[in-house]
């Protein structure tokens, strides 16, 4: 069984889409995208710089752009299986939306067009951040997070928790870390997936009847405790509830290993959650898109896992 997967916010990096637009048709693709999303996608996947494109409200709707344009040309072969399953990270979830026909490519992008910048929003109203809090034992780490006042953000795999809140308590944090535990401060403005963000919230539960969201054709793992999705206005009612909620990437890992998941293909800018793969589900498969040359890689692991019933888990 093959899942496809699609990272979230910091994974972009400057000129990562300047290969894509060698393939035909991709520059007016995004150029195509760029209308919905309210930014110059072309320009900010080639030129912009690295601090341009940290601005939540320009590398949320990038990300689900670049995950698009990418899905779409590893699954272009008439005669390639579909994927058994898709997750996302956090914005991910967007793009997995879209390449599961949750949503269309439009809708995706108009979504992430209103989260990011209501995302942004919310971050500047006071000063907050994240950090990455690295080993430790779970329910010390989370006991120092509550101790300091903040929240758990991101459950991204057993050792490993992103810590949000007020920057001045991420800071103490960092000076007070659980034993045998890291904490590594995110470039990031903001307390996302908190409390802070729930004006963001309630900004994406008003626009999301907007939006027409189908059954999507392929299922969708959901951060919200790795639950299952088949039907796309539940996955549009948890990605809205996601703003202000934590990311359970764990969670996810696991529905996939339950699932029999055999291979995992993450799409650019990947690396991030198939790090997270290798350390937490041994034996499988991975593959990471970030280029059109590893797309050729990419679709042998289509071929060999997808719709393949698993030995081991459920069917």
């Amino acid at each position: 069984m093959l899942a496809i997967v699609c990272p979230g916010q910091g994974a972009q990096k400057p000129g990562f889409l300047e290969p894509w637009l060698d393939l035909p048709g991709v520059r007016e693709r995004l150029q195509a995208l760029s209308v919905p999303a309210g930014i110059d996608l072309v320009a900010h996947g080639t030129v912009s710089d690295a601090d341009t494109i940290r601005d939540t409200a320009v590398a949320q709707p990038l990300l689900v752009a670049a995950g698009i344009i990418a899905a779409a040309e590893l699954l272009s072969p008439a005669d390639l299986p579909a994927p058994d399953l898709l997750a996302g990270h956090s914005v991910g979830e967007l793009t997995a939306a879209a390449v599961s026909g949750a949503l269309s490519d439009e809708d995706a992008l108009r979504l992430v067009a209103v989260r990011s910048r209501a995302m942004a929003d919310d971050a500047a109203k006071e000063p907050t951040s994240m950090a990455a809090v690295v080993g430790g034992v779970r329910e010390e780490v989370l006991a120092a997070i509550e101790r300091h006042g903040l929240h758990p953000a991101n459950l991204n795999s057993a050792g490993q928790v992103v810590a949000a809140g007020a920057v001045d308590a991420v800071a103490a944090l960092a000076e007070d870390a659980p034993a045998r535990a890291r904490v590594i401060p995110l470039q990031v403005a903001g307390a996302f997936h908190t409390p802070y963000m729930a004006d963001a919230r309630d900004a994406v539960a008003a626009f999301a009847p907007e939006l027409a969201p189908a059954a999507p054709a392929t299922p969708l793992v959901s951060n919200a405790g790795g639950e299952l999705v088949t039907d796309g206005g539940r996955y549009l009612e948890l990605i809205v509830g996601q703003v202000a909620s934590p990311v359970d990437w764990e969670a996810c890992m696991a529905t996939l290993k339950e699932r029999g998941v055999t291979g995992i293909i993450e799409v650019a800018p990947a690396g991030t959650l198939t790090g997270l793969a290798k350390r937490e589900l041994k034996g499988v498969a991975l593959a990471n898109l970030n280029v059109p040359a590893d797309l050729e890689a990419a679709r042998a692991l289509v071929s060999e896992h997808a719709g393949v019933a698993p030995t081991t888990g459920e069917a």
